[in-house]
């Protein structure tokens, strides 16, 4: 059982179905957006560390968060993203011929949180940019359940540093926006390279918003996750994704949201789901 576990959790991630802290534009002195979105990845594939699949047990995520931007001045925006109910599962596996089962596995509580600052340039050209810090805050637990090894964090302390840059078609309702930034982790964890770009268009309360976000791992880690860690290290991956939001009214709107990978390391082979409700002024 030991051994059927442990290829279990050779490698899990949370990829994002929405890029967080995305767009070179910062809010406005006290103008605010935050959105409580429930977030699901489930299955019973993995991408292995050379970028094949294998057959795992089923194995999924739910995860319920709040994510924030507030204006403090003119050119800095706070911004959190707080998973305040993080839930786990391992299913149950049943063997035909003799009929015995080994049980499943589930945890939940407080996961992982960010908090960062954003600092807005030239926020009145063509070409807005930004920068951001986001501290990476260990809230979540690790060795969790009967079993120990499920998880709502990773146990270490990241920080990113992070560039945008947009571009909106004004009058026409497009907008473009390309980011980059390095992800510093601690306690053995590889570092880690992150890019990507958005193009939104507005069409009346509909905003469709086409997403491309990447990993790419320094590998300068040394942490082994393959013993226990939903968490894995050197994770890597391209991820499409599509999301839709709709404007309720002038400040409640709904998202929903898929995401995919093109490729990818050391990830669960799944798509991931994201819907939410948001509220701005």
């Amino acid at each position: 059982m030991k051994i059927i576990y442990q290829l279990t959790v050779i490698c899990f991630i949370l990829i994002k179905s929405s890029s967080l802290f995305a767009q070179g534009w910062v809010k406005e002195k006290r103008t605010g957006y935050f959105k409580v979105a429930e977030n699901i990845v489930k299955s019973n594939k993995y991408y292995a560390p050379d970028g094949s699949t294998v057959n795992i047990i089923t194995i999924g995520q739910y995860q319920t968060s709040l994510y924030g931007e507030y204006g403090i001045s003119k050119k800095i925006t706070g911004i959190i993203n707080f998973p305040f109910y993080v839930k786990q599962t391992l299913n149950n596996i049943q063997f035909k011929q003799s009929g015995k089962t080994i049980p499943g596995d589930q945890t939940s509580g407080i996961g992982d949180a960010d908090l960062g600052i954003k600092y807005g340039f030239f926020q009145d050209k063509k070409i807005v940019l930004s920068t951001s810090l986001i501290l990476g805050l260990p809230f979540g637990k690790t060795g969790a359940g009967t079993t120990g090894i499920l998880q709502t964090g990773d146990s270490e302390f990241n920080q990113i540093i992070r560039i945008d840059a947009s571009h909106s078609f004004y009058p026409k309702p497009i907008y473009t926006s390309i980011y980059s930034g390095y992800n510093n982790r601690t306690k053995g964890f590889s570092d880690e390279i992150r890019y990507g770009g958005e193009i939104g268009f507005s069409l009346e309360k509909f905003t469709p918003i086409i997403k491309l976000n990447g990993v790419l791992p320094i590998k300068n880690g040394n942490t082994l996750t393959s013993q226990g860690s939903l968490f894995a290290n050197n994770i890597e991956y391209l991820s499409p994704s599509l999301e839709i939001n709709y404007q309720v009214s002038k400040k409640i709107g709904l998202s929903g949201a898929a995401a995919g990978a093109i490729y990818a390391k050391n990830v669960l082979k799944a798509l991931n789901y994201n819907a939410g409700v948001y509220f701005k002024w």
